[in-house]
């Protein structure tokens, strides 16, 4: 896990990978409970049966399940010691290029795209979030996360 000591250290690394975070691996509970948190129910996701006779031999991870994870990593990956709050202000762009099987372990990288002053002495900052499956050539999830960090 990588430290900073303040937003200002952070924000001088626009542009760069800042961190790679732990890896998750994605259970058939996660997927269940999240069907039952968002009425998203396809048999895809929840259909144990159906699913192994469908197009990717089980059960796949909804792509907004893979997205919600976003925090988890981010929280994994580095830590600013004198940032009190951080709060998720939006996303960009979200592409998801390929399903996540359930039992994948997946991570995510880091990179800081923009660090932009706002109010009370925070930091406005995008990144670009890449999700990778463990041993896949591409990616599952690109996105463009917008959030905004206090001291």
């Amino acid at each position: 896990m990588k430290t900073f000591q303040n937003l200002s250290d952070l924000a001088a690394c626009v542009g760069q990978e800042i961190a790679v975070s732990d890896w998750i691996t994605i259970t058939q509970q996660q997927v269940n409970l999240f069907a039952d948190a968002t009425g998203d129910h396809q048999w895809i996701h929840v259909d144990l049966e159906k699913a192994a006779a469908g197009p990717f031999g089980g059960t796949i991870a909804h792509g907004f399940l893979t997205l919600s994870l976003l925090p988890r990593f981010f929280e994994s990956s580095f830590e600013i010691i004198e940032s009190r709050m951080g709060v998720n202000y939006g996303l960009n762009k979200v592409r998801f290029m390929a399903p996540v099987p359930v039992g994948s372990r997946l991570r995510a990288r880091m990179r800081l795209l923009s660090a932009d002053p706002v109010d009370a002495g925070g930091f406005q900052m995008a990144w670009e979030v890449t999700i990778e499956r463990e041993g896949a050539i591409k990616p599952v999830c690109v996105a463009e996360s917008l959030v905004r960090r206090y001291p």
